[in-house]
């Protein structure tokens, strides 16, 4: 089998290389990465990878250097990653984070490949153009969200028609019992630091507002076509239960595991069968009790917001991506506090209203980056007022 992966240096990626290990039959076709040269360049030589790319067109001579002698092609910038996703696969996992990893996205389902999908944010910015891609090629995208896969998990051999309801879970983050004047100090340090998952600074400062499971949402109505209002949200501190499907004869199947990504990445690597994994086996007993809570609108808005996207529908889910990206950076550098992400976001979309363009259907790619670029513009102009 041949498989690529992108982003292959951040946290899904170094899981999946994990996993990648242990298939002799895999042939690596292309890795990518960001400033990691040194990583990306030790997955290469390892896996004897064909090619390997860094975003960062400065990276390249690093990049180069370090792959010398190693018969693997090197390239950089964003052009090259595109060619890279056009390289034939038969599967490709898809972790770049952000709206970066959209158009490889795409590229890869033109292949007809399998898309491994942990880029949330391409069914949040172009769900029905991404779904209608895989089917025009004959490909096939399986999630790779935990929660997302544990739903896919818990409907094997169900009717769609006989589905009430999905039920996502959240950890709650750091701050899960922090009040509203906590959170307003709330620091940098603090909100990247996850109380039960090992993941990359910027989806765990999302997991800290809860602009991850915002998105989740989002994803779970545009790969399971399920109604907006038959998806809840509920707080699991234990991260043992990722996601619940509700049936209209009271049934409710739950998916347990570890905290741990290698389960839904195997999954979605051996599907349709199941391999034995690496992971840790739960101990019920040990554990002794599993908690739920609802989420707290007035301290985590990230979650309303994603349901007045979801009523919106067409471009709203690029615009309210966009928005976050701006924020994070904000927050990141130190020009916006915690709480002021969710209101950059808020007034982004308030202020985009007015544009037509914000809820006309979303029919081509090009549309989608177009209202990327106008909401980033937009939430810059808005940052720059609020700090």
């Amino acid at each position: 089998m041949r498989v690529s992966v992108f982003g292959a240096t951040g946290s899904i990626g170094e899981s999946t290389f994990d996993l990648l290990r242990a298939r002799p039959d895999i042939q690596v076709v292309a890795l990518t990465g960001g400033r990691n040269v040194a990583r990306l360049a030790e997955q290469a030589r390892e896996s004897r990878a064909e090619l390997a790319v860094t975003a960062y067109d400065d990276c390249l001579e690093p990049l180069r250097a370090a792959l010398a002698g190693s018969g693997t092609e090197v390239a950089a910038g964003t052009q090259a990653l595109i060619e890279a996703a056009s390289r034939p696969a038969d599967w490709v996992m898809s972790a770049i984070v952000g709206a970066a990893g959209l158009e490889p996205g795409f590229r890869a389902l033109a292949q007809g490949a399998t898309l491994a999908l942990a880029n949330k944010e391409s069914l949040v910015t172009a769900g029905p153009l991404l779904m209608a891609e895989a089917a025009r090629h004959g490909a096939r995208i399986l999630p790779v969200d935990s929660e997302h896969s544990a739903v896919f998990q818990a409907l094997v051999g169900e009717d769609m028609a006989a589905v009430e309801r999905v039920i996502i879970t959240a950890s709650g983050g750091p701050f899960r019992t922090w009040n509203k004047a906590q959170l307003e100090d709330a620091t940098l340090a603090q909100a990247q630091t996850h109380p039960n998952w090992s993941m990359g600074q910027r989806i765990t400062i999302d997991s800290a507002t809860l602009f991850n499971k915002a998105l989740e949402l989002i994803e779970t109505r545009e790969y399971f076509g399920i109604a907006p209002d038959q998806i809840e949200v509920l707080v699991h501190p234990q991260s043992i239960i990722h996601a619940m499907v509700g049936f209209r004869d009271g049934a409710l199947m739950a998916h347990l595991g570890p905290p741990d990504m290698r389960h839904a990445i195997g999954y979605a690597l051996n599907w349709p069968e199941r391999s034995e994994l690496p992971v840790a086996r739960l101990d019920l007993a040990a554990m002794g009790q599993l908690t739920f809570e609802a989420p707290d609108p007035d301290r985590f808005p990230a979650l309303r917001l994603a349901r007045q996207v979801m009523d919106l529908h067409g471009h709203a889910g690029a615009v309210f991506n966009a928005a976050k990206e701006v924020a994070l950076d904000e927050f990141i550098a130190g020009r916006l506090r915690f709480l002021q992400m969710a209101a950059l976001v808020d007034r982004t979309i308030d202020t985009l209203l007015t544009d037509s363009r914000l809820t006309a259907p979303v029919c081509t790619l090009e549309t989608v980056q177009q209202m990327d670029h106008l909401a980033r513009e937009t939430a810059r102009r808005i940052a720059a007022d609020l700090t």
